[in-house]
């Protein structure tokens, strides 16, 4: 698998089921038992794609790809409910992804910025990324692109023995 591909031959495209459910499902596997990135034990099954598709078609929630000039899915990002209050309908929870291959090349930075500007075309105020303390390269990502660190929730997430 090559991996010089430069930031500048990748496009943003409209992530779909029949696509990119195989590619997103083997990214956040990946990350399932590689990090503490999702907090399940065990990797998810091919039907939980169908599921996750149609909780953000229904919400009308992004899913945006980074492709390379092959059409390889190198990353992903969308947002979903924050909370299912109507008192925080401006606000929701989002999420970046990169192909544990073509991470540190810009691509996740790419992936955010384009969450944040449909966010302010939405118009919400908020975007939430709930990141696991020891996600440097996450919270370095966050830090840069104007997040603020808002608070900690410490020992509520239990994995890999900690």
């Amino acid at each position: 698998m090559s991996t010089s591909k430069s930031q500048d031959e990748v496009n943003l495209i409209e992530c779909t089921e029949a696509a990119h459910a195989e590619a997103i499902l083997d990214i956040l596997n990946d990350a399932i038992v590689t990090s503490t990135a999702l907090y399940d034990y065990v990797p998810r099954p091919r039907e939980a794609m169908t599921t996750w598709f149609a909780a953000k078609r229904v919400g009308g929630f992004p899913i945006v790809g980074a492709e390379d000039a092959s059409r390889r899915l190198l990353g992903f990002a969308s947002w979903g409910t924050f909370r299912a209050f109507p008192a925080f309908k401006y606000t929701v929870e989002h999420s970046v992804y990169v192909h544990r291959d073509y991470r540190g090349r810009g691509l996740g930075e790419r992936l955010l910025r384009e969450l944040i500007r449909r966010a302010r075309e939405a118009q919400l105020h908020v975007l939430v990324g709930c990141i696991d303390a020891a996600n440097a390269g996450s919270i370095g990502l966050h830090t840069r692109l104007g997040f603020v660190h808002t608070g900690t929730m410490p020992q509520v997430g239990f994995k890999f023995g900690r």
